[in-house]
């Protein structure tokens, strides 16, 4: 009978989830600029783009200027589709983004038609949202995604994306 590994500590676990997140996130020179954050809870990724003046486009509302909302929502799309598509190499421990350059990250899907529903005006305040991926193979991902402000059942956008998944580095 063999003796079976011990399981890894489970904030050894965490600890590598959130800095792998951290590195896919903070990569992209546009999230940051945004202010764009991520908060993950097992496999479960929400977008926080957290409210700034500069992301007004009518001050006379005022309102979130739509480009925001729509870079937010596909932002969203591509992380939590990237984050899935390299979930079991992470979970493996086969996959440390730690530390790395963004030339050595894993590519990032590219966007074939992203298309946005604006449900209502996006108030000045923090905006949330969360993707589910409706399908996903090799080489191709459709990703639905929903954004809300104070209250999850009253959406404010919506949207539905298109993408290319990139090949491994090799």
């Amino acid at each position: 009978m063999t003796k079976r590994e011990p399981p890894e500590p489970v904030q050894v676990i965490k600890q590598r989830r959130d800095s792998a997140l951290r590195a896919l996130a903070g990569a992209v020179p546009y999230i940051r600029f945004l202010g764009i954050e991520f908060e993950r809870r097992g496999d479960e990724l929400t977008g926080i783009m957290p409210f700034k003046h500069e992301l007004i486009g009518n001050p006379l509302l005022p309102a979130l200027h739509g480009g925001a909302t729509a870079a937010f929502l596909e932002i969203t799309a591509v992380i939590t589709l990237n984050w899935a598509h390299l979930w079991e190499d992470m979970e493996a421990g086969k996959l440390d983004l730690e530390d790395r350059a963004p030339s050595d990250l894993p590519r990032l899907p590219k966007t074939v038609d992203f298309t946005v529903d604006y449900l209502r005006t996006g108030l000045p305040r923090d905006a949330y949202a969360r993707a589910r991926i409706t399908r996903a193979g090799r080489r191709y991902a459709s990703v639905q995604v929903e954004a809300w402000q104070d209250n999850r059942e009253r959406l404010y956008a919506q949207a539905m994306g298109h993408f290319v998944m990139p090949a491994p580095r090799g």
